[in-house]
């Protein structure tokens, strides 16, 4: 049978059937404790392989006796295991048998178009290795998300998982993915450390655009943020600051909005931002969808896109492409990202040593939503 998604939610790609996500969370596991009876710190399978000078994946031959590990490779282990006191997580025991060629793709993402181009990716590395995907929606804040997550990785016996922003960089989900020795591959991390993945330069992808748009002449440039529970946000920040600051332009925090990353939120961030005494003369949004929102606000009031107010986003989603006037964007190839970090982990899979975080280019592509800026 040929490899497919299975779902949860919405959105939902071509070709992909429905499937269920477990929502029964496990109880989690007992800490340990020290003679005093005070909660100890877990040690992790990653602390004993620092400490042994071997790898994860080795780590886990000896717990499992698996063969092909040296007599005295496997003693210097034991001997770490011991002196650590080192307990495998119960679960990482019931997933220790053959493998399901099932993985999922966890996401908690307001943008379908950002999330339908990094599903599409994922799945065609899916259907390269023979591999099924299960879509998993989350609630990235909710309390029991380690716990929902840990049942969704038992109850469907789960290979690995890819994460989306901003589930990338909960720390305590990936500290109990290495627990139950789940590999885990991140789109878009805020960290480097190690992780496997896939990142795009986006602080200087946003500082290039905002120089397209000073050499069109704009000085009142507008910000529209996006959630700031996602690492995406404070780069696109960042990368807005650093091309004002390249340009000499004095920054304006009247000028920068929140919004969280919808059509909705960037179509009241315009709207705010056409009510201020000054208004901008361009807008760089810091997704399609909030930049799409912003159009609809400007149209709105009867004010021409570009020419009263020139506006640009960033991903290079479907929408960009769509809507009128066509989206002035920051390309991040989203499709191939999703497929590179769908690679990164099935290589995971295979040898816990392999899979690394790949860098992928942008570009800026100039469409008719940007222009002079008005006389």
């Amino acid at each position: 049978m040929a490899p497919q998604s299975s779902r949860a939610g919405n959105p939902r790609a071509p070709g992909v059937r429905d499937g269920a996500v477990a929502d029964d969370a496990l109880a989690e596991s007992a800490g340990f404790a020290d003679r005093t009876g005070r909660p100890m710190a877990r040690v992790r399978i990653e602390d004993v392989a620092a400490e042994a000078g071997v790898s994860m994946k080795t780590v886990s031959r000896v717990l499992n006796e698996e063969p092909n590990v040296s007599e005295a490779t496997r003693e210097r282990v034991r001997a770490v295991v011991e002196r650590l006191q080192y307990r495998p997580h119960p679960s990482a025991r019931v997933l220790a048998g053959r493998k399901s060629y099932l993985v999922a793709m966890l996401y908690d993402n307001p943008s379908s178009n950002y999330l339908m181009e990094v599903e599409l990716g994922v799945l065609d590395a899916c259907q390269a290795q023979h591999y099924n995907l299960m879509l998993a929606p989350l609630v990235y804040d909710a309390k029991d998300i380690v716990s929902k997550v840990e049942s969704l990785v038992l109850q469907s016996r789960l290979d690995g998982v890819v994460l989306t922003p901003p589930i990338t960089d909960d720390a305590a989900l990936l500290a109990r993915l290495d627990e139950l020795e789940i590999p885990w591959s991140s789109i878009s991390p805020t960290e480097s450390n190690r992780r496997i993945g896939v990142v795009v330069d986006e602080r200087s992808a946003v500082a290039e655009m905002i120089a397209h748009l000073v050499s069109l002449g704009h000085r009142r440039v507008a910000h529209i943020k996006g959630h700031a529970a996602h690492g995406a946000s404070a780069w696109r920040l960042a990368g807005y600051r650093d091309g004002l600051a390249q340009a000499g332009i004095e920054p304006d925090e009247a000028l920068v909005v929140q919004g969280e990353f919808s059509y909705d939120s960037g179509f009241a961030a315009a709207n705010h931002l056409l009510d201020l005494p000054d208004p901008p003369t361009a807008i760089f949004a810091a997704n399609d969808d909030m930049a799409a929102g912003a159009i609809g606000a400007i149209c709105e009031r009867g004010l021409s896109v570009p020419r009263h107010v020139s506006v640009c986003g960033f991903d290079d989603t479907p929408i960009a492409r769509h809507i009128y006037p066509t989206l002035t964007t920051v390309r991040q190839p989203t499709r191939e990202m999703g497929r590179l970090a769908g690679l990164e982990l099935l290589k995971a899979i295979r040898d816990r040593d392999e899979g690394g975080l790949v860098t992928v280019p942008y570009t800026l592509q100039l469409r008719r939503s940007t222009g002079p800026r008005p006389a």
